[in-house]
């Protein structure tokens, strides 16, 4: 008998219960019970998609979508990663997620070139742009395990963007299926288009926020 029907329903059920539980993690306040919770849920359930995701790869076997499933997953683990760890330094599985991400990313760059003949495979603008966030992300890691950045709120910037990446990676899966009338390059890479902006002008709005919150303590201590 083949799992396959029952593994692509549990994909499909998790997938859609994290598109739901992002946004209720994202209006709660930040270190409150409800944010937890909702983001623990958001990242088991990412979880069993990247588990799900990776079984149907194999089983195909189409290895864009393993890969893809690699580099999407490792957005959430890398931000739940971060809450747990905060300025401590990374253990082997940091250095194994990071370093299977920093493979996995290479592999869809090569897949951009040279596409597997019979198996699935979008544009290859999608394999590039998604190899290359892999790549930039994973490596952006293995260099902040080998000399941590100085800043104390610097866990809180990765968590967020780890999160939100992986939050973008979820929508693009989404639009990938249910978005057929958009050409299926335009399918794959809108929320990456409007979604890594919007993570870039966040951090930066909160870095700034923090500067000046802490300019003002300075001010305040009496000399």
């Amino acid at each position: 008998m083949s799992w396959f029907p029952y593994v692509r329903v549990l994909h499909i059920v998790c997938g859609m219960i994290a598109i739901f539980m992002a946004p209720a993690a994202m209006v709660t306040v930040k270190g409150s019970v409800a944010h937890r919770r909702w983001g623990r849920i958001y990242f088991w359930m990412m979880a069993i998609v990247a588990i799900t995701a990776m079984y149907m790869a194999i089983y195909r076997p189409i290895l864009f979508l393993g890969l893809v499933a690699v580099f999407s997953f490792y957005f959430a683990f890398g931000g739940y990663r971060k809450v747990l760890r905060k300025n401590a330094g990374p253990t082997a599985i940091d250095w194994i997620a990071a370093i299977l991400t920093l493979v996995g990313s290479i592999g869809l760059i090569a897949l951009g070139f040279h596409p597997l003949p019979g198996q699935f495979m979008p544009a290859p603008a999608v394999s590039f742009v998604f190899g290359s966030f892999g790549i930039v992300i994973a490596a952006s890691d293995i260099v902040r395990f080998l000399k941590p950045p100085a800043f104390k709120n610097a866990w809180l910037y990765s968590h967020m963007g780890g999160m939100l990446g992986s939050y973008i990676a979820t929508v693009s899966a989404f639009s990938a299926v249910n978005f057929k009338f958009l050409p299926i390059a335009i399918r794959w890479l809108w929320p990456s288009l409007v979604g890594v902006p919007g993570i870039f002008l966040w951090v930066a709005y909160l870095r700034k926020q923090h500067a000046q919150g802490n300019k003002q303590a300075v001010a305040v201590v009496p000399s």
